[in-house]
C-alpha cells in the first residue's frame, strides 16, 4: 500500500484534530517543516528534502479553516531573523484556548466528560498523536501531553458527503433539493459530480449541469436525499483544484467594511481571519474599521449577526441588510 493512498484515507477532521494537538503540546509552537514532517495527515506524503509545495499549500488553507473553527492559531517569527517564513512557528496558546473560569460542571456532566476523555485516549487518534509527539521530541521539540480539555470544535461531516463521494467514484448522475437563501423552498437539481472540497471549513461540490455550465454548491444547503442516476462519462481535468481556484476568486473580489468594538470579542475574531485589512480609525472613535474577505454574504451575515451590538456593517449594502434583517427576526422572535 502506498503512502499517497494511505493519506487519502485519513479524513480531514482527523488531520485538523491532530494539527491542533500538536499545535497546542508546545509552548514554543512548531516551524512548517516539523508539522509537515510528523503531523498525522502530512506526514504521509512528505518528502524529506523533495518538493512538498503542495503539502504547504494544504497547511496553508488548513490554518485559514481551524481559525475559522475559533481556534487561536498564532505565528511566531523567529528570534533575530524576523520576516522569513520557512522559520516562523506556530502554536495555539494554551491560555487563550481553555473554558473560560466562570464555567463548571455537574458531578453527572463531569463523569460523562471522564468517559468521552477515555474514548479520546484509547482511539486511533490518540496513537497517532502519541507517535507525532515522540518524534517532535526526537527533533528537539519540548512537548507536553495535551489535555483532554483542549478538544477542538470540528464541524461533522454534512449528509450529503457520502451519497456525493460514492456517486462521484462511480460517476453517476446526481438528483438533490437545494434551498438557496432568500428562496421559500428548494429546488431540485440534477448535476454530474466533479469534486468534492473544503473550503474555510466547508464542504462544497462542483458540478456541471445539463448545460455544460459548471455550478458550485454549498452541501450544507442541500435539505434532502442525494439520489443517484444514469452513470455518465466525466471531461479530465484537475475539477478540485479548479473549483478551489473558482472558490479563492470570489475570496478575493468579495469584501465587507465594517466597524468594531476595540477589544470586544468580534475585533479578536474578525481580525485574525485571513485576508482582514485593517482601515485608518475615525476621528475621535476607539472603534477598530476592519475590511473582510468572503464567499457567501449570508454565511457572513449569520457569523457578524452572532456578534450583536460588537458589529456594524457599512458595506456592501446587501451585506448589511441581510445582518439587519437577521437581528430584527431575532428581537421579534423574543418580543
Amino acid at each position: 500500500m502506498s503512502s499517497s493512498s494511505a493519506a487519502a484515507r485519513i479524513p480531514v477532521e482527523e488531520r485538523l484534530f491532530s494539527l491542533v494537538l500538536a499545535l497546542l503540546a508546545t509552548e514554543s509552537g512548531l516551524t512548517k517543516n516539523e508539522i509537515l514532517s510528523t503531523v498525522q495527515g502530512y506526514r504521509q506524503r512528505y518528502k524529506p528534502g523533495g518538493d512538498n509545495a503542495n503539502l504547504e499549500r494544504q497547511f496553508e488553507r488548513d490554518k485559514d479553516d481551524i481559525r475559522d473553527l475559533g481556534v487561536p492559531l498564532e505565528t511566531v517569527d523567529s528570534p533575530g531573523d524576523a520576516g522569513n517564513n520557512q522559520l516562523l512557528r506556530y502554536r495555539i496558546p494554551r491560555g487563550a484556548y481553555e473554558l473560560p473560569h466562570d464555567i463548571s460542571f455537574s458531578r453527572d456532566e463531569t463523569t460523562l466528560l471522564n468517559l468521552a476523555a477515555m474514548v479520546w485516549r484509547e482511539g486511533s487518534l490518540s496513537g497517532e498523536s502519541r507517535r507525532a509527539l515522540l518524534k517532535l521530541r526526537s527533533l528537539g521539540v519540548t512537548a507536553d501531553e495535551p489535555v483532554i480539555g483542549y478538544a477542538p470544535r470540528l464541524r461533522l461531516r454534512d449528509a450529503a458527503f457520502e451519497p456525493l463521494s460514492a456517486a462521484l467514484e462511480k460517476h453517476l448522475v446526481v438528483r438533490f433539493p437545494y434551498l438557496k437563501p432568500g428562496e421559500d423552498g428548494a429546488h431540485e437539481r440534477e448535476v454530474i459530480p466533479l469534486a468534492l472540497v473544503q473550503y474555510q471549513g466547508r464542504w462544497h461540490l462542483s458540478a456541471e449541469e445539463g448545460n455544460g455550465d459548471h455550478k458550485t454548491f454549498l452541501l450544507r444547503r442541500i435539505v434532502g436525499p442525494v439520489m443517484a442516476g444514469k452513470a455518465t462519462s466525466v471531461r479530465p481535468g484537475d475539477h478540485a483544484a479548479a473549483a478551489l481556484t473558482a472558490l479563492e476568486e470570489v475570496w478575493e473580489r468579495s469584501v465587507a467594511d465594517v466597524v468594531v468594538v476595540s477589544d470586544s470579542d468580534a475585533a479578536t475574531r474578525l481580525a485574525n481571519r485571513r485576508g482582514t485589512e485593517r482601515l485608518p480609525r475615525s476621528a475621535g472613535t476607539a472603534d477598530e474599521q476592519l475590511r473582510l474577505h468572503f464567499v457567501d454574504a449570508n454565511i457572513l451575515a449569520d457569523e457578524l449577526a452572532g456578534f450583536g451590538p460588537e458589529v456594524l456593517v457599512l458595506s456592501p449594502p446587501e451585506l448589511r441588510a441581510a445582518v439587519i434583517a437577521r437581528l430584527e427576526r431575532t428581537a421579534a422572535d423574543h418580543a
